[in-house]
């Protein structure tokens, strides 16, 4: 087991909520980072989520999407109460949550955005789902209910 503290891990440890750290060879060539993270770690794209961020009617907000879905831009901006969403240029993203692309976290960012999470991404609060950990190559496990808790996080559907 991986031993690194992110900001993320940091995160999760002053709620005192229960995770594991998962390593792997982070890939910059892979065309689809969540894709590659669940192949290396021998798990469902469907349990690793990737965080995207994106612009509600110019509010910055963050949103939870298993690693094989893409998010739907028109219930992106119903799940804020907008008219119209966008995703952010990368260099917007690592500027707004303080991590490079391809690790970043929903946890420990720079400040709190909106949270969404994709409702067809969950199964059961108990099961265990991965999140990206703050860094590429670093993956945190915890369960639903837990990430859902940490995140502040409105359950909704955005594929």
């Amino acid at each position: 087991m991986a031993t690194k503290t992110t900001r993320a891990t940091q995160a999760l440890d002053r709620l005192g909520l229960r995770y594991s750290l998962h390593a792997y060879t982070y890939d910059p060539e892979a065309p689809r980072i969540g894709l590659q993270a669940a192949e290396a770690l021998g798990v469902p794209p469907s349990r690793v989520l990737k965080t995207l961020m994106a612009a509600v009617d110019g509010r910055t907000v963050c949103l939870l999407v298993a690693s094989d879905r893409e998010a739907a831009m028109k219930r992106v901006a119903a799940a804020f109460g907008g008219k119209s969403a966008a995703m952010l240029k990368p260099a917007d993203a690592e500027r707004l949550t303080g991590y490079h692309v391809g690790g970043i976290s929903p946890l420990g960012q720079k400040r709190p955005f909106p949270t969404a999470l994709d409702a067809g991404a969950l199964t059961d609060p108990a099961a265990e789902i991965h999140i990206n950990g703050g860094g590429r190559g670093l993956q945190i496990r915890l369960t639903e209910a837990d990430l859902v808790a940490a995140l502040g996080a409105t359950v909704v559907s955005l594929t």
